[in-house]
């Protein structure tokens, strides 16, 4: 999100608040703005924090703060190899929802979005990965940041997940 321009996250967020408000002048008055603020942001490439939170919030939309992108941001492994996977789908089968014991593996932002995922799969007891996902990286289990966590982790989950699945399966109990 941080390339997008407010006209781009305006009409992002125009969909919803199309179906909030019979007209554009209603969802500015529901932002406390005037309906010539909303016009004009359609046209600038920047805006400020606050106008921005606030149509998005009127529109049933929360704006976040995220990650920054790259390779060796902190936030995702460097490398990321088959035996990290392999380590990774163990500490799946193990049930183990240490946070300390997730840390040791890798990057807050990145075990967060990993505990999430599991939190999703079939046989992964949903609340348990959740807890321990906000405890990993505060945030990480929103829609939109778990989102760019999928956009940018090595992790495929259609691929990882069915292996992790029959490992947690052959573990011991």
């Amino acid at each position: 999100m941080s390339t997008s321009t407010p006209a781009t996250l305006l009409a992002q967020m125009a969909q919803s608040a199309r179906v909030r408000f019979a007209a554009e002048a209603e969802w500015a008055r529901a932002s406390g703005l005037p309906k010539e603020t909303l016009s004009r942001l359609k046209r600038k490439a920047s805006c400020d924090w606050r106008t921005l939170a606030a149509l998005a919030e009127s529109a049933g939309y929360r704006l976040a703060a995220v990650p920054a992108r790259g390779p060796g941001d902190g936030h995702f492994p460097e490398h990321f190899s088959r035996d990290d996977e392999d380590r990774l789908l163990d500490l799946a089968a193990s049930g183990d929802v240490d946070p300390e014991v997730w840390r040791a593996e890798g990057p807050a932002f990145f075990m967060g979005g990993f505990a999430v995922m599991l939190a999703s799969a079939r046989g992964f007891e949903r609340e348990r990965y959740l807890r321990l996902a906000e405890a990993l990286h505060p945030g990480v289990s929103t829609p939109e940041v778990f989102a760019l966590w999928l956009e940018r982790t090595p992790l495929r989950p259609s691929r990882f997940l069915p292996m992790a699945r029959r490992r947690r399966d052959r573990a011991p109990a």
